[in-house]
């Protein structure tokens, strides 16, 4: 028998001082708690994932001093860490060392390197070829990183040839709804497979517009989940067994987390965003206030000349039921003031979206300067729906500094609004906030439905041009609108330039715009 804690930590990419600090202590508290080897994320050291740090050879020579330095301190117990090792011509690799009694003992080089979706490790690393099989405290162990699990025959299988009783992979793993499960499935199926014990530990917290949620876990030769980590949340998992979170709360807590550590890795502790009395502005401010408490949320109202009193109403009673500070800004003279500025400009030419992108302007421009008089990042509300088809005004309500809920379509801002609400005794999102048709307001009785059609359909259609890739003739096969399936894709394809100027988000789907979503802004194919 060997007695492992695997520690599910939240580095940052770069951090070497911090996340040095952070295994140290980790290892001081499985130690405490009777372990023998403590096992932390890929790349733990240096963070997940560095990117183009990787190029800096300073960079990866100061990743090698923190491994050092870690070393030494290492005693009485085994730590297995993942780090970026370099060779002596230069090539660099994701690497896991096994250190103990201040020596670094053996280290390992990740064999299957993802380039796919938000992977890019074949621009950076080279392929190992070790074994990768230890011996801790008389136990054979087989160490893998993430991807060497993933793929079919790997090492994973030769490893247990050799003897491991104990197959140990250090990942970290990306979230997106659902991740969890899959993971699961695939190791209880490696676990059975090879006849052994697989130790999986995987990292947690937010990198840009990535969420790792942790769930790391043990699981038995016959595939059984012998002790399972919580979701989204830093621990130290020796032998219970969090449960696995309904999908509304598991994607809630994603983006909690993901908009937390933007804010705070990056310097701020304060945020603003501009409340209109929808439902995305609503989700997001409710997501500010679990991220960073009330204190530190400033909502702006910013009422134009086609604002309704009821969604002023519903702002400032989201407000007071969120306990977060409102500042109302009318913006009706300032649009006067540039329509008559551009009055000699626009003369004999009717009113179109220009009118209305100004309006959208205009309120950017406040968030933008408020928050270069008081600090704090600003946080913008606009969903995956309306980023997919354009529904949306560049330097204007795509203005801040981190765009929330820019991967949840529309429907599953609704049904995270309901959970939301579901949290506490009194819901915070009023009633009238989900049963009102959205609109921006930015011309008399307009609603979203009347331009984009009923958000049902629009999302079905995008979820599958987007997420599975699905052709325009595929999705009116499935029995969608020809018409209403044409448009959407014309709008898809020809918005692609808003959608680079964006602010980074979390992803919480499997194909968000950003890394998973690389197609060319000049593209004249358009099927």
């Amino acid at each position: 028998m060997l007695k492992i804690s695997l520690a599910q930590i939240n580095p940052t990419v770069g951090d070497l001082a911090g996340n040095t600090r952070k295994i140290l202590e980790y290892t001081a508290l499985a130690q405490k708690a009777g372990a023998e080897l403590v096992v932390f994320p890929e790349l733990a050291v240096c963070g997940y994932p560095p990117e183009d740090l990787l190029l800096k050879k300073h960079f990866v020579a100061d990743n090698i001093k923190a491994l050092d330095a870690i070393v030494k301190k290492v005693r009485g117990i085994s730590v297995i860490a993942g780090f970026v090792d370099s060779d002596s011509v230069g090539k660099i690799y994701n690497a896991a060392a096994l250190i103990s009694e201040g020596k670094l003992q053996d280290v390992y080089h990740k064999q299957e390197l993802p380039n796919y979706g938000v992977f890019d490790e074949k621009r950076y690393f080279s392929c190992g070829k070790n074994s990768g099989v230890w011996t801790v405290k008389g136990v054979k162990v087989g160490i893998n990183i993430c991807e060497d699990i993933w793929v079919d025959e790997a090492v994973y299988k030769s490893q247990a040839k050799a003897g491991a009783s104990v197959l140990v992979n250090i990942s970290s793993s990306p979230y997106h709804a659902g991740k969890l499960k899959a993971r699961q499935e695939l190791l209880a199926a490696r676990a059975r497979e090879t006849k052994t014990q697989v130790a999986y530990v995987n990292s947690v917290g937010g990198q840009d517009e990535l969420v790792f949620d942790g769930g790391s876990m043990v699981i038995s030769p016959a595939g059984t989940v012998l002790a399972r980590a919580r979701q989204f949340e830093e621990q130290l998992l020796n032998d219970t067994v969090a449960p696995v979170l309904d999908e509304p709360e598991e994607i809630y807590k994603a983006l909690v987390l993901g908009t937390r550590d933007y804010a705070s890795k990056n310097g701020f502790k304060k945020v603003a965003l501009g409340l209109s009395g929808g439902v995305d502005s609503a989700l997001v401010a409710c997501i500010a206030c679990d991220a960073f408490g009330p204190e530190n949320v400033t909502a702006v109202s910013m009422p134009g000349p086609f604002t309704a009193k009821a969604t002023r109403q519903d702002a400032r009673a989201l407000a007071k039921n969120l306990k977060i500070e409102l500042k109302e800004i009318p913006i009706k003279r300032t649009f006067a003031a540039y329509l008559k500025t551009m009055a000699p400009y626009f003369s004999g030419l009717g009113v179109d979206t220009t009118e209305e992108n100004i309006q959208a302007r205009i309120r950017g421009n406040i968030l933008m300067a408020m928050a270069n008089k008081f600090g704090g990042l600003i946080l913008t509300t606009g969903n995956k729906s309306e980023m997919a088809v354009g529904y949306c005004t560049l330097y204007g309500d795509m203005s801040g500094g981190y765009a929330v809920i820019k991967d949840v379509f529309k429907t599953k801002v609704y049904e995270l609004a309901r959970f939301r609400n579901s949290m506490s005794r009194d819901a915070v999102i009023p009633k009238s906030v989900l049963l009102r048709a959205p609109s921006a307001e930015l011309r008399p009785n307009q609603t979203d439905e009347e331009t984009l059609g009923a958000y049902e359909d629009l999302d079905k259609i995008l979820m599958a041009y987007i997420e599975k890739h699905a052709s325009p003739q595929d999705i009116v096969a499935s029995g969608m609108d020809a018409k209403l399936v044409a448009r959407t894709v014309h709008l898809v394809d020809m918005n692609e330039y808003k959608r680079r100027q964006a602010p980074p988000g979390v992803k919480i789907t499997p194909c968000a715009f950003g890394k998973d979503w690389r197609l060319p802004i000049t593209n004249r194919y358009k099927e």
